[in-house]
């Protein structure tokens, strides 16, 4: 049970510390600087989300294990993350419209780690949950703005649904890890989460005026360390100085 809570920890921490990443890319590259700079407050948000998670799974993990090695030093097949969090930011519409469709996941799933039977993680969560819902507001209202705006945001944000939307059905595939997290009481229900998350889609994408696709076939893989070819890239420059210069420290 021990692995697979810390592979659970591994998961959650690696979706914060990848989205993190990706937002910290558009630091200086927003469309206004209120939002630029809301993106970058995210950006650290999801980052110091992913500390606490990494700092409980090295201490489950001993050794030399510390909050560092679990971010950068360990290859692309190590990592646990859904494939959404790891896709290009592309044009804002794609931008926020990832971050949504991840933060109407999100708030969900730590509404309900709140009470875990895992107190360490019901604590990490209960720590959480703030900045999560205001993640979940500022994109939600975005996508609304983008939705039910001109003719060029609104066309903008078809195209993001489309890029995007096969890789939302993976959020709600059970891993191995993650059945045993779930009979343990550590995991809530991700149908539950599922039902929620749909909700939260249908109702923000028809004040949008944007359609939810049909079902179709879904990527998955991320959980289990199988990537696209845009976490490599990723990695390379997020890991590149501990990587060129072993044990260095702020």
């Amino acid at each position: 049970m021990k692995d697979h809570l810390y592979n659970f920890l591994l998961h959650l921490g690696d979706n914060a510390l990848v989205l993190g990443h990706r937002l910290s890319e558009i630091c200086g590259h927003g469309p206004i600087l209120e939002q630029d700079m809301a993106m970058t407050n995210i950006a650290l948000d999801l980052v110091g989300q992913s500390r606490n998670i990494f700092q409980y799974a090295a201490r489950m993990k001993g050794g030399d294990t510390t909050e560092d090695t679990l971010a950068y030093l360990r290859d692309a097949t190590a990592f646990k993350n859904v494939l959404l969090v790891e896709q290009k930011n592309g044009d804002f519409a794609k931008t926020i419209l990832r971050q949504f469709l991840y933060d109407a996941y999100n708030y969900p799933l730590y509404k309900r780690l709140m009470n875990s039977s895992d107190k360490d993680l019901a604590a990490i969560a209960e720590k959480s949950i703030k900045e999560i819902t205001y993640h979940l507001k500022w994109s939600s209202e975005w996508v609304i703005r983008l939705g039910d705006g001109t003719e060029e945001s609104h066309n903008r944000m078809n195209n993001a649904i489309q890029d995007l939307w096969s890789y939302t059905g993976e959020l709600f595939k059970y891993s191995d890890y993650e059945i045993s997290c779930h009979e343990s009481g550590i995991l809530p229900d991700l149908n539950g989460i599922a039902e929620e998350w749909n909700a939260e889609v249908k109702n923000i994408f028809a004040e949008a005026g944007l359609e939810i696709p049909e079902k179709a076939w879904s990527h998955d893989g991320g959980k289990r360390g199988v990537h696209s070819e845009h976490l490599g890239f990723l990695l390379a420059e997020m890991q590149f100085l501990q990587r060129a210069y072993p044990g260095q420290e702020w």
